[in-house]
């Protein structure tokens, strides 16, 4: 090998690696722009057998299939909204007209009953507090307000763009089955092509009916944390029954977390009552709520969404979800299954001679 033919690789190999980092840098700086496409495509997969029921049960044109779709999704997503906007509205009259005093004193006796129930030698409330003379919100200063009020314009904005940009994509993606399809194609060489087409139209029916599950579990969830709070006594209990339900699209760390920010506002909402009598009961009833949900959850909607979508073993699912979190954090769990059962089906269309690939992908 002569130094010209040396030369030519090692320029070759600089230009190829200058061309990876100059589009992983353009990649990052329009992650946004994918994220819509992201959002937009699982909303597509969401409304795809709407427009497929409307179009082949009911006889619509295929824009207005589409258009009632996204007037349906419009409304869904306003009237979560509205449901947060009276409780926004309340809780800012309530921290206008909170004594601060009464309320670190009801937070202490609570603490102090805990500790005497359980008999734990708990620090007293004041070393945990670390400056029980200086409450949170008397110490505060007013000078981030303007910051803050400017953040949440940003973010209003942001919001909104993200919002209008998501549904535009969406309803071409449902209004042309085919937009996305055809991009993906230009970037696969001729021969290739009807492979990808397959493993697209399987992704497609096995994604749609994995969002539209995960839809009916939230909303299993949902009706039962609601009756567990309404049967508490929790005020605004569809919004925090809705929140905790959103939770448990994080796997396995979701519903911890929902089921502590039910216990934590069960015990402040009855502060000033007796712990044994009235907060521990109150408790264990949100926990039982939030028990039946887990076990309906576990042994009835995933399983059904799993068998109907995924199609993996729950110990594969598991690993896969454990190496996503580790790697990419709470995001990655939430995409660890759809984004797996995508390889999946590309890796059984174009390595299916490959035993690794043909034992992964034997229930596909």
């Amino acid at each position: 090998m002569n130094p010209r033919t040396i030369a030519i690789g090692i320029l070759r190999a600089v230009f190829i690696l200058a061309g990876i980092l100059v589009l992983a840098y353009f990649l990052y700086v329009i992650r946004s722009v994918i994220g819509y496409i992201i959002i937009a495509a699982v909303v597509a997969l969401i409304g795809r057998p709407v427009v497929i029921f409307l179009r082949k049960r009911l006889k619509f044109h295929n824009t207005l299939a589409v258009i009632t779709v996204m007037v349906l999704f419009l409304g869904i997503l306003f009237g979560v909204i509205s449901l947060f906007i009276p409780l926004i509205a309340e809780q800012g009259d309530n921290l206008s007209l909170l004594d601060i005093r009464a309320f670190e004193e009801k937070l202490q006796l609570l603490y102090k009953e805990a500790s005497e129930f359980f008999g734990s030698s708990f620090p007293p409330m004041e070393e945990v507090i670390k400056n029980k003379e200086l409450s949170l919100i008397e110490g505060m200063e007013m000078g981030f307000i303007p910051q803050f009020l400017n953040s949440v314009m940003s973010l209003l904005s942001t919001l909104s763009i993200g919002l209008f940009s998501v549904l535009f994509i969406s309803f071409f993606f449902l209004k042309d089955s085919k937009l996305l399809q055809s991009s993906i194609l230009v970037l696969v060489p001729e021969k290739r092509e009807q492979g990808m087409i397959n493993s697209i139209n399987k992704i497609k029916e096995l994604l749609s009916r994995y969002f539209v599950g995960l839809l009916v579990q939230l909303l299993i969830l949902f009706l039962i944390y609601t009756v567990t709070l309404l049967l508490v006594g929790i005020e605004n209990a569809l919004v925090i029954a809705f929140l905790c339900a959103l939770f448990n699209l994080i796997p396995y760390l979701g519903p911890i977390i929902g089921a502590v920010i039910m216990v934590l506002l069960t015990m402040t909402s009855h502060l000033g009552a007796d712990f044994s009598g009235v907060i521990l009961p109150d408790v264990g009833w949100v926990l039982l709520g939030v028990m039946i949900g887990q076990l309906i959850d576990n042994f009835f909607s995933q399983p059904l969404i799993f068998s109907n979508s995924v199609r993996s073993h729950p110990l594969e699912i598991f690993l896969v979800i454990l190496i996503a979190g580790l790697l990419f954090g709470v995001v990655g769990m939430i995409l660890a299954i759809p984004g797996y059962t995508v390889l999946k089906v590309i890796l059984k269309e174009f390595l299916s001679e490959n035993k690794i690939v043909q034992r992964l992908t034997k229930d596909l």
